[in-house]
């Protein structure tokens, strides 16, 4: 599986499953800390950056799925979607000569 580069040597904000919220700052996961974490882990690799983020959405889906049973009706998949894979910056062109 891929796995983010680590960020320095400070706590990364990773999510808390089956939640999904972050582990430092309880926000929805990816948390804006989150989310630049993984902007730095993955530069120059926007590919392996949305490969990852695919395999959290699955797993988060099925975590939520399980999770929100028990507790109420089932999750917005396009809310968790939109979370979870929408939010990556936007390709850049390369630089004309």
């Amino acid at each position: 599986m891929i796995e983010p580069k680590p960020v320095a040597s400070r706590q990364l904000h990773l999510p808390l499953r089956p939640v999904w919220c972050c582990r430092l700052c309880a926000q929805p996961w990816p948390c804006a800390d989150a989310r630049l974490d993984l902007t730095v882990s993955f530069r120059h690799q926007r590919i392996a950056l949305m490969l990852y983020l695919g395999t959290q959405f699955v797993d988060a889906i099925s975590d939520l799925h399980v999770y929100d049973s028990a507790l109420g009706p089932p999750p917005d998949v396009r809310a968790i979607f939109d979370r979870i894979m929408c939010w990556m910056p936007p390709d850049r062109p390369p630089p004309s000569a």
